[in-house]
């Protein structure tokens, strides 16, 4: 779950990180009033998670309050990749003397929290890190130990910041550092972090991403999401406790237990399909789940086929085939549905869905080709089978 700039902000601040005296507005006059009270050059932010907003002229700098409003009419009533500016940050503007890198994300090779820091700092940090990587400064942080005194004091020496500025940056570090735990971060990221024309380090701009799993610790995070940047179905789908991402392909696919689904999406690509969305129902669902899952599947209208894969160890397969069967009568689909049921109460799920003139598989390889050859507008020699 991406965080906007203002919330990574206000959440880093709470760790002791500097950041610049500033609200968030939804309407003009709001950022007229802000503007007013900072009494101070401002810097009108659009507020979409994506990135690229400098360039699309969604980072504007105005002078006086009036011309606040008028930056902040234009903005509000920007699209910025195709996602609607609702609500824009209006900052004091700094002096910056130096832009500086700062982040901290997991790093799965060494199963560590890894820092990263770089002297340059900015909208081209991405093309810094291509071009040349070894500008990018990377320190692993155990995380039973967490962040020491002498690896924050490595870092700022290997960027080459100035030593008078070493305790402030260390500061920076730890607070960004409880940020990511607390918060359960997979991302923490200040970019960039300034060095002002009064000797001063202020996070200028900020950005989180929050591990989707650990939300249910944190019922006050999980109300700052942004719903404009997520899929209608997706957002259905996690009402219901399911796991369900949309992919460009035709073949919908129902599966339990994320391992398995991404075995079908695997061998619905090697029979020459294309997934239509990863879908895990989990462990133990219920014909409603079941019946959900189903409904929305079916509201992508690339979807041309539906397969079914299910191993039935807590799930069993009967309970999977009343699902299918409810939401088919609710429904009432036009496009051909390919089962695969195996384990607890498989016979009898299959023979569930046989009475109701379903494609039935016994092995995965078969239900896969089934499934292509019918999104690709072919008839099974054998339905039922």
């Amino acid at each position: 779950m991406k965080l906007h700039e203002y919330q990574s902000k206000q959440i880093f601040s709470k760790f002791g990180v500097t950041i610049p005296k500033g609200r968030v507005a939804a309407t003009a006059s709001e950022a007229k009033q802000i503007a007013e009270e900072l009494g101070s050059r401002v810097v009108i932010k659009s507020q979409v998670l994506v990135g690229g907003r400098g360039k699309a002229g969604g980072i504007r700098l105005a002078k006086s309050p009036k011309e606040a409003e008028d930056l902040a009419t234009q903005i509000l009533a920007m699209e910025i990749k195709n996602l609607p500016v609702r609500k824009v940050l209006v900052d004091e503007a700094a002096n910056i003397d130096k832009e500086i890198y700062i982040a901290i994300t997991n790093d799965r090779a060494e199963s560590k929290p890894v820092m990263m820091a770089s002297s340059e700092g900015g909208i081209d940090i991405e093309e810094i890190a291509h071009r040349s990587p070894e500008k990018i400064i990377k320190v692993h942080i155990d995380p039973l130990l967490g962040l020491r005194n002498y690896q924050a004091r490595d870092i700022a020496a290997s960027i080459d910041l100035p030593r008078e500025y070493w305790r402030a940056f260390g500061g920076i570090a730890h607070g960004l550092w409880e940020a990511y735990i607390q918060c359960d971060a997979t991302l923490a990221e200040i970019n960039p972090l300034v060095i002002t024309s009064d000797k001063r380090l202020i996070a200028l701009d900020g950005k989180m991403v929050l591990d989707d799993n650990a939300l249910f610790r944190h019922p006050d995070l999980a109300e700052m999401r942004d719903l404009d940047v997520e899929d209608p179905s997706e957002i259905e789908a996690r009402k219901y406790g399911l796991s369900y991402i949309k992919l460009d392909g035709e073949i919908g696919c129902m599966v339990n237990g994320a391992g398995l689904a991404m075995a079908t999406m695997d061998i619905i690509k090697l029979y020459g399909g294309q997934p239509a969305n990863f879908l895990d129902v989990g462990g133990g669902a219920s014909a409603e789940k079941v019946a959900a899952a189903l409904r929305i599947i079916l509201t992508d209208p690339n979807v041309k086929a539906v397969l079914f894969n299910i191993f039935g160890g807590i799930t069993r397969g009967d309970e999977v085939a009343r699902g299918i069967l409810s939401a088919l009568a609710e429904v009432k689909p036009r496009i051909p549905m390919v089962a695969r049921i195996v384990g607890t109460n498989a016979e009898e799920g299959r023979r569930l869905l046989n009475d109701a003139h379903m494609i039935t598989a016994s092995t995965l390889v078969d239900a896969a080709q089934k499934a292509v050859n019918a999104a690709k507008g072919g008839s099974d020699e054998h339905p039922g089978q």
